[in-house]
């Protein structure tokens, strides 16, 4: 039966790039992915206003999912400032109440970027609301597994108990669609997030054996197999 994999982080274009190996994976395997992004990731570039970089960034967004078949969609919220709230929390709840995943991938609780650490409290609280009995016509819906992905500015105390195996057809898929993002070509501030990313995917494979894979810590500690 097919599944529901929502990857829910801090701004347009974290997910596409830790988390995208598997979404195309599991979309290739007749599974739904969605991209959340909980900022645009606007204030990311160094000579453009954070207005047009917005506009690019969501087309860059588009064009990615486009690619790998997924859906991408953004709450309403600047980068940078996100807030550590309930609204943002409820907003999340009542999307996993009306998409009812079956897996949600998000940041992991430690970063050192703000922003991430509170998506990652988002993703904390709006589980746990979810699944409340509250007065809602979206009902309650709690989610089977969370896991927090492999970012580079999320590194402190993340020791990986998963590993996704990421074949070919699925890195090549990846690899043509993260291409459309210029940030991840390393035009925004020179890092270059695909080599890195790419070479980050063939050492977990070393330590998995694979020839690629990528890395999670499954939140709450459930050590059952999962199938991604």
């Amino acid at each position: 039966m097919p599944r529901t994999i929502l990857a829910l982080t801090g701004h347009i274009g974290d997910a596409d790039l830790t988390t995208g190996p598997v979404m195309a994976k599991a979309i290739q395997a007749g599974d739904r992915g969605i991209f959340l992004a909980l900022t645009y990731g606007e204030r990311g570039h160094p000579t453009m206003s954070p207005a047009d970089y917005k506009v690019q960034k969501l087309e860059e967004a588009r064009q990615f999912a486009a690619t790998l078949g997924a859906e991408y969609r953004t709450l309403d919220y600047s980068d940078g400032f996100l807030p550590d709230n309930d609204e943002v929390a409820e907003q999340i709840a009542d999307i996993i109440r009306i998409e009812k995943p079956d897996i949600i991938i998000s940041h992991w609780k430690h970063s050192i970027h703000r922003d991430h650490v509170h998506t990652y409290k988002a993703a904390e609280r709006a589980q746990f609301l979810a699944g409340l009995p509250v007065d809602s016509p979206l009902g309650r819906y709690s989610v089977p597994r969370w896991l927090c992905a492999d970012n580079w500015e999320d590194a402190e105390g993340f020791v990986p108990d998963m590993y996704v195996d990421i074949p070919q057809a699925a890195f090549d898929v990846w690899r043509k669609a993260i291409q459309v993002e210029a940030f991840a070509r390393g035009e925004t501030y020179g890092f270059r997030y695909i080599d890195y990313y790419c070479a980050n995917m063939l050492a977990k494979g070393c330590l998995s054996g694979h020839l690629r894979a990528c890395a999670f810590v499954d939140a709450y500690g459930n050590r059952a197999p999962i199938d991604l």
